[in-house]
């Protein structure tokens, strides 16, 4: 069942089309993945949502109210987490909680069973008692979801909540989200990685403001056009300078090796003479499956 309705939201900064015509639409006990590069639209996007920015033109209701008119009645609805940490680092975790639940009214019977149940599954209860300034990088996130889920609400709006967080804390953070899709909670959240789109329930790409596709992560992987090509050498500005000089092809870093796209009206064998003038073997160019990120950069250059 939805519980977040996006209609038609546009947004403009001057001259600068920050978000266009853009639909989205959030289930409870599922978890929404927005993927686009810096400056795509997600954090207008997530404010608007929010209720937090003004928009030119557009809907959008959470649990039934329009956010623009009935904001009063949602807020009790909606828990927000910035890209940027904003709790007070002056304050002890334990503060930190206890003054976002006095702001949605928890009295101190319902926060000390609910904080319990916080420090439980995001293992912040031996750091109780340090300021939130002293935490590291991924407790301090572990602390700012904490807060946004103290009032129990049924959708959670992340911006890139994992960004510049170690692997393990990053693990240990979506594992919470997984918890909190099994509350049926709608979960709607920003994250430039790939492996955590692929834990997501479904997934928009945005570009420039716009939506190019959303689906499932298997949807969006079968979208990819042609075939993908590996190849495990060191992507150096000449050689990636070479091989996006051959016409009808298009390659692409990844990582410590190359990935070559291939038209589905074109074979690699075409551009075999071609790529061993430049010094790379064909033997070397192994044929693989897809991946989100292939999928997605093939979109953003259409």
């Amino acid at each position: 069942m939805s519980i977040v309705e996006v209609s038609g939201l546009t947004k403009r900064y001057g001259s600068v089309q920050a978000v266009e015509e853009f639909n989205l639409v959030a289930e409870k006990g599922q978890i929404l993945a927005l993927v686009g590069p810096d400056g795509a639209g997600k954090t207008s996007i997530f404010r608007a949502t929010c209720g937090l920015l003004e928009f030119d033109s557009g809907q959008i209701r959470i649990a039934g109210f329009d956010v623009y008119r009935d904001f009063d009645k949602i807020k009790s609805h909606l828990g927000y987490m910035p890209q940027t940490f904003s709790l007070y680092p002056d304050l002890s975790v334990e503060e930190n909680l206890d003054f976002y639940a006095g702001l949605f009214g928890l009295d101190r019977f319902k926060l000390k069973g609910k904080e319990e149940l916080l420090y439980e599954f995001s293992g912040l209860a031996p750091f109780r008692k340090r300021r939130a300034g002293a935490l590291s990088g991924g407790m301090k996130q572990k602390l700012a979801l904490s807060c946004a889920l103290v009032h129990d609400p049924e959708v959670l709006v992340l911006d890139e909540p994992t960004t510049g967080v170690d692997p393990l804390s990053r693990r240990q953070f979506w594992n919470i989200l997984k918890t909190q899709r099994a509350k049926e909670s709608a979960i709607i959240v920003s994250t430039p990685y790939m492996d955590e789109v692929e834990l997501s329930d479904r997934a928009v790409f945005i570009y420039g403001g716009r939506k190019m596709t959303e689906g499932t992560p298997d949807e969006l992987v079968r979208q990819f056009e042609g075939e993908v090509y590996r190849i495990d050498l060191p992507p150096t500005a000449e050689r990636m300078r070479l091989l996006n000089g051959i016409q009808g092809m298009k390659s692409r870093r990844f990582g410590a090796s190359i990935h070559i796209y291939v038209p589905a009206n074109r074979s690699i064998q075409e551009y075999h003479d071609r790529l061993s003038r430049m010094g790379m073997d064909p033997g070397l160019i192994k044929r693989i499956q897809p991946e989100l990120e292939d999928t997605f950069i093939q979109l953003m250059g259409e």
